[in-house]
């Protein structure tokens, strides 16, 4: 190997050439290397086993620099690594080469791979991803699976998440539904130091202090919609939760809209993001303009609606129809946000230019966690 050929080219000379290379590559790869080395010969060494060679334990093919290999990966690690070392359009083909070419249908259609495996987040997006190809005891599985991690998911964010959009004790104010929710107990201890019972040591309250409880809902209409695109996983979940979370407030309507090339209303299982995750299908174009047009069609009070909008900004066709559809929402009186990415990473990947010209319309455009979402909204509602 020639010494002028340097340590990037030489690592993708071995990824090119596969694992037979090593012996004559020792050590080309380095610590990035050697996990995308990992997740193609998880998947392509099945070639080597349509072809007869004998495959070792870890998915190695056995042969000549055919090394001990790593321990076996899982389906959920492996989509998780994909997407993770791979971008969107490479994550695509890589995938769709497992299903069509490499039959790697473990997670689909064997139960007792999916009661192997620990419920997880990245178990529901491998379930997500694959979900259109289970069916009966597998598909009934992949369900409870799904909502057990939903439910999860959803507990922990409404904790985070109740403090912006509930509310906080209004200590200024003093409230006239005397309950126990309401009551102020350091206030009425101050206020009844002077009743101390010496003789029993206990304090007589004679004054209870109850505060009412300022709550920062009123009658809002949020619209969120959410592109199901393959790059939008992580996104699409949380938009559901977030949907959830949201239509559990007083006085404000929620109504969630999936869409690709198609739009989809999906409010009437706003309630069960679990059932919304499985209702929708990842992949496929996108229709940005289409989506944001039908979510103009449910609009009654624009100076009250919110439109959150979840999207790549990757439109299939000319920007220019929803360039214009933002531009007459906002005209309106809509809030408009556009949110590249809704997770708890918010890394976008995204159209630049297109999520320029929404936000030359009127919208605001970001990447935000949940938490940033619910006090964006929180101010705006205020």
């Amino acid at each position: 190997m020639p010494d002028t050929l340097d340590q990037q080219a030489a690592e993708r000379w071995r990824l090119i050439l596969g694992q037979f290379a090593e012996d004559r590559m020792p050590g080309s790869l380095g610590a990035q290397g050697t996990r995308v080395d990992r997740v193609l010969d998880f998947l392509y060494n099945r070639e080597y086993q349509r072809r007869g060679l004998r495959v070792g334990q870890s998915g190695r093919a056995s042969g000549p620099g055919a090394g001990s290999g790593d321990s076996v990966l899982e389906v959920p690690t492996w989509l998780r690594e994909v997407r993770d070392l791979f971008p969107a359009d490479t994550c695509e083909v890589i995938t769709r080469h497992a299903l069509d070419r490499y039959g790697m249908t473990e997670l689909v259609t064997d139960p007792e791979t999916l009661r192997r495996l620990k419920p997880s987040y990245d178990l529901l997006k491998a379930v997500l991803t694959f979900k259109g190809l289970m069916a009966g005891e597998t598909l009934e599985l992949a369900r409870s699976i799904v909502r057990r991690v939903v439910e999860d998911l959803r507990r922990r964010l409404e904790k985070e998440l109740r403090p912006a959009l509930w509310g906080r004790l209004d200590r200024n104010r003093r409230s006239r539904f005397r309950c126990s929710r309401n009551l102020d107990l350091k206030a009425t201890v101050r206020g009844n130091l002077g009743h101390w019972d010496p003789h029993h040591h206990r304090l007589l309250a004679r004054d209870l202090v109850f505060r009412s409880r300022a709550r920062k809902h009123v009658a809002w209409h949020v619209i969120i919609a959410v592109d199901c695109s393959g790059s939008m996983a992580d996104s699409v979940i949380h938009s559901a939760v977030i949907a959830a979370i949201f239509a559990g407030l007083p006085t404000v309507r929620v109504r969630l809209v999936a869409f690709d090339t198609n739009v989809v209303d999906l409010s009437e299982h706003v309630h069960d993001p679990a059932e919304i995750l499985m209702s929708v299908q990842l992949g496929g174009g996108t229709d940005i303009a289409g989506a944001v047009g039908y979510c103009a069609s449910l609009v009654e009070h624009p100076a009250k609606t919110i439109l959150v909008l979840v999207t790549d900004f990757m439109e299939n066709g000319s920007i220019t129809p929803l360039v214009a559809q933002i531009r007459k929402l906002r005209s309106d009186g809509v809030r408009v946000l556009g949110l590249a990415a809704l997770d708890v990473q918010a890394q976008p990947t995204y159209d630049r230019q297109s999520a320029e010209a929404c936000a030359a319309a009127g919208a605001e455009i970001g990447a935000m966690t949940p938490n940033h979402l619910a006090n964006w909204v929180a101010r705006v509602i205020a």
